[in-house]
């Protein structure tokens, strides 16, 4: 081989040599990633695995059905549903204007419902769109459910058919009728979904869900259990679809003993900062005058003494005179950091049952399942002495007598405990039935305000401080809240047409338009006198 030659061999090896070293480069810099990836980190695929991305959206939603973020939690609860219900008063005298007394400010408004519709939907879509597992999915939907029906339930019509395809939550409104109509659909698919899944083990799920820890058999109970909730929200409206929707829910399988009892297991229930450390909020009047006069063994279960050791709540709708004597003068609630949300517990599911039985079936089995629901409440409290309180055909609700001397007032009701037999007592028995659910579904202030809608019971003493301007019949309470300002600023030609359907669902009302005293759809019993 000649000079020339191996000049030129030489120079295609070095060349095929180069070659070589970057191809090797080029593949070790393809891989970089993962020669340098943290051990510790974890990957895309180890995500999927675990249900991560999808699961930790289930838990963002079960959050939110009775709200876990304390300012969320206590516009929704504390300061509108329990208000309304009977069972939550304000202690607070800087707030002159609250929903308490019909004059909510413009910052309140959002909450029940902007705040919560918008948080509900990102993770809600993301489960929609982003997986085939069909448990996830029924998931997503039970959940929406539980969430928007709170929501329509306090405002009536709302956005809810046109959520799902659009990334503006300014759209058009759905009737509260077919909000009802797409719900039970949704709610039917998920039983559907649940009911074929009740023997998946609990390791899928148990790490996100901080109810049931993922037991799918016991998530079929509590959604049966609300659709039997829903079913009973219209027998004034739609009597034979409730009837129909209700043996359904039934048939089903609905809770029956307190070990199904659906509550939220967050980290730290941050209520304890509403009630113990700011301070806000003491029990209601109404709810202590009937437990006190009922002579209620439950109550030092539930609530704690004032500072002379007296069981008494606040009067409802007043303008606090001081709020550090009201934090001394009116009763607690006993709540803790580890004190689960409640949701929904078989005491509801009897009473629901026995109201039923009531209205379509047995007499007799009404009065059996309204003396057990009794029982169970008891049970869940862990008080006894519910067999002489079941019997006692004695003891009213007592009269109201305000520790401060201002707002002392009658007690709103004579009804005793005791079932009286007879399809004579047939709205005397529904007032028992509804007044122990009261008692026994505490704190659940939106359900226990759209009860007393839908019935007229338990009857409640009027609010004092009527700053409505005429938008509420003071003698009836509260029968929605107001759309939010967003509304009227970003969404105003959908929420027009919103409040036209408002009115045009209302039955026996006596005011119209976006008021406070307007009725919703399914609120539609002659008012009681």
């Amino acid at each position: 081989m000649n000079r020339k030659t191996m000049k030129t061999t030489n120079h295609k090896v070095q060349l095929l040599l180069l070659a070589v070293v970057l191809l090797g480069l080029g593949a070790c810099t393809g891989d970089f990633e993962d020669y340098n990836r943290n051990p510790n980190q974890v990957t895309e695929d180890q995500m999927e695995a675990l249900n991560y991305k999808t699961g930790t959206k289930v838990k963002t939603l079960q959050s939110l059905v009775i709200p876990v973020q304390e300012h969320m939690y206590q516009f929704n609860e504390s300061l509108s549903g329990g208000p309304f219900a009977g069972y939550i008063g304000a202690t607070v005298d800087t707030w002159q204007t609250k929903f308490e007394t019909y004059n909510p400010s413009a910052d309140w408004r959002k909450w029940p419902f902007a705040n919560v519709i918008t948080e509900t939907y990102t993770p809600y879509k993301g489960i929609i769109g982003g997986t085939d597992d069909e448990v996830a999915v029924a998931f997503a939907k039970l959940l929406r459910v539980a969430i928007m029906q709170r929501v329509s339930d306090s405002y009536g019509p709302i956005p809810y058919s046109k959520l799902e395809s659009n990334e503006s939550v300014y759209v058009e409104y759905d009737s509260q009728e077919a909000v009802y109509t797409k719900m039970f659909e949704e709610l039917d698919e998920a039983i559907g979904t649940l009911g074929r899944n009740t023997t998946l083990s609990s390791d899928a799920w148990s790490r996100y869900d901080g109810v049931y820890y993922g037991n799918i058999a016991q998530w079929l109970k509590y959604a049966n259990s609300l659709k039997l909730r829903m079913a009973m929200r219209l027998t004034e409206v739609k009597p034979e679809l409730a009837q129909a929707k209700a043996s359904e829910a039934i048939a089903g399988g609905v809770i029956t003993t307190n070990a199904d009892n659906a509550q939220m297991h967050a980290a730290e229930n941050r209520t304890t900062l509403i009630y113990n450390d700011w301070g806000d909020h003491r029990v209601g009047a109404d709810i202590l005058c009937y437990m006190t006069g009922y002579n209620d063994p439950r109550v030092e279960k539930m609530f704690l003494p004032n500072d002379v050791g007296d069981y008494v709540g606040i009067r409802i709708g007043i303008d606090v005179a001081g709020k550090s004597t009201a934090m001394t003068k009116y009763s607690n609630l006993i709540v803790e950091s580890t004190t689960p949300y409640l949701w929904f517990n078989a005491a509801e599911a009897t009473f629901l049952r026995a109201e039923y039985e009531l209205r379509w079936g047995s007499e007799e089995t009404a009065q059996a399942l309204y003396e057990d629901a009794i029982r169970l409440s008891f049970e869940e409290r862990g008080a006894s002495g519910a067999d002489a309180y079941i019997t006692d055909a004695a003891s009213r609700p007592a009269a109201y007598t305000d520790p401060l001397g201002n707002y002392s007032a009658a007690a709103q009701s004579t009804i005793t405990i005791a079932w009286t037999p007879g399809a004579d007592n047939f709205e005397a028995n529904l007032e028992r039935i509804i007044t122990q659910k009261w008692i026994a579904i505490f704190p659940l202030g939106v359900e226990a305000w759209s009860e007393h809608r839908r019935t007229g019971y338990p009857r409640l003493l009027p609010v004092v401080a009527d700053k409505s301007g005429g938008g509420v019949d003071v003698a009836q309470g509260a029968r929605r809240l107001p759309y939010p300002v967003e509304e009227y600023q970003q969404n105003n030609t959908n929420l027009q047409a919103a409040i036209q359907t408002l009115n045009a669902e209302q039955t026996n009302g006596n005011r119209t338009g976006d008021q406070m005293g307007t009725r919703v759809w399914w609120d539609c019993k002659p008012y009681n006198n």
